[in-house]
């Protein structure tokens, strides 16, 4: 039973299914979780998703509709000697006969745990003397060992849709003894809902806040203004190390490769808002700079190595206004990967021949013994040809005539490829001497 002290996030945590709000695509009627906890038989895994939708009330929602031993550990203080610890606790309870389920072991923020942590969790899981719910906010696949990946289905949370969040915000106002006493009048809920962000601890944590700072025997009042001004903070959820970092910044790239300027802005003001390290957003301009655009505007790499350059000079706030341009200029330039894909494909040349010799009249010729081995023998010397060009063999004996480079569709590397048509002709001529 929690005192009307607690948290109101704590206060109001479900301990049955019906109570729990969200996530209807596993514990929904007919879906996979509550299909598990129905039949009794629950299998080990590890749900992902971001702060405040569930995860751990989930875990503990199943332990106690199962009346399974159950354990919990945070990744952030346990070791080795912890989990093992706890593993031989749940080893005596799945052969006590007064354990009706499996034991249950739960593991907040997974991700944190090492490589040798995780594997002490192998030998339990693969035995079936525990069930493994681990939880994270990262992308287990990067996060967790392969091995215990395979022996743990992953689950995806969602964060809470704003219908999700109004039926929480009701249910709390009428179920929660303190508030449902005090009164709440609920005007407005999109600076909330904003706020919340999707996160129902954070949801519950304003309304307990609105409640704190609003005096005894007044009706504690939600509209758009009061929530911004007790708040007195930005909304914008980013977390610059977790998995939204790397959704932005994939959705502010494709945006950018796509050539949707607006798009690009927008996941620019998401990052910087956020607080992103401006050199992280310069860097990642210059790279696609090269990678998307690359021969077709020669000058789009230019303009982000300024960039670059100039954010190291301002600094924020100001630092929003170049790379807001440079955004702009990459969006709306044409596209090429050309070079992006000669490297890979030239790569892709090296890991299958290897080492191949460079060709004698290639080499350099600094001692007489090297001269008398024919080192540089009947190099051409470009700049002693009309036009400064000669044609001869460059590539490695047996890769004469091969093409890493080829030209994409735009008026720059038409240009570039006109000449080098009239400089080697077709690939068969190439290396021709």
């Amino acid at each position: 039973m929690t005192s009307q002290l607690s948290p109101l996030a704590e206060r109001m945590r479900p301990r049955t299914l019906d109570d729990y709000v969200g996530q209807a695509h596993l514990v929904g009627e007919g879906c996979v979780l509550r299909r598990m906890i129905e039949t009794g038989s629950v299998a080990s895994f590890i749900l992902w998703g971001p702060p405040g939708v569930g995860k751990t009330t989930l875990a503990r929602i199943i332990a106690n509709t199962l009346k399974s031993p159950f354990y919990t550990l945070s990744a952030v203080s346990a070791g080795v000697k912890d989990v093992r610890e706890v593993i031989d606790k749940c080893r005596a309870d799945a052969r006590s006969m007064f354990t009706s389920g499996r034991p249950i072991l739960f593991i907040d923020e997974i991700h944190r745990f090492s490589k040798s942590q995780q594997d002490s969790l192998l030998g339990a899981v693969e035995q079936g003397i525990v069930t493994l719910i681990g939880a994270t906010t990262e992308n287990p696949s990067f996060e967790v060992i392969r091995p215990l990946l395979s022996r743990a289905q992953v689950y995806v949370l969602k964060p809470l849709a704003d219908e999700d969040l109004s039926r929480l915000l009701h249910h709390a106002i009428t179920a929660d003894e303190r508030l449902s006493k005090r009164g709440v009048e609920l005007e407005s809920t999109t600076a909330l809902f904003r706020y919340a962000g999707g996160d129902a601890r954070k949801l519950l944590n304003i309304l307990d806040l609105l409640d704190q700072s609003t005096p005894e025997g007044e009706k504690i009042v939600v509209n758009d203004k009061v929530v911004v001004e007790r708040l007195q903070e930005n909304p914008a959820a980013y977390d610059k190390n977790g998995e939204m970092h790397y959704d932005i910044i994939s959705a502010f790239i494709k945006s950018v490769r796509g050539s949707d300027p607006d798009a690009a802005v927008y996941w620019l003001a998401r990052m910087v808002a956020g607080g992103e390290e401006p050199e992280f957003i310069a860097r990642r301009l210059a790279i696609l700079a090269a990678e998307d655009i690359g021969l077709a505007n020669p000058n789009a790499l230019l303009l982000a190595n300024a960039t670059f350059d100039i954010i190291h000079k301002i600094g924020w706030p100001e630092g929003r206004i170049p790379l807001a341009e440079c955004t702009i200029y990459l969006a709306n330039s044409p596209k090429s990967n050309s070079a992006y894909m000669a490297i890979n494909n030239a790569l892709g040349e090296v890991e299958r021949s290897g080492n191949l010799p460079v060709p004698l009249h290639l080499r350099n010729a600094p001692t007489k013994l090297m001269s008398e081995l024919d080192y540089g023998k009947n190099y051409k010397y470009a700049h002693d040809y009309p036009g400064h060009f000669v044609r001869q063999q460059f590539l490695p004996d047996g890769l004469e005539g091969s093409h890493f480079w080829h030209s994409a569709d735009n008026e720059q590397e038409q240009r570039q490829k006109a000449l080098y048509d009239s400089r080697w002709g077709n690939s068969n001529d190439k290396n021709k001497k």
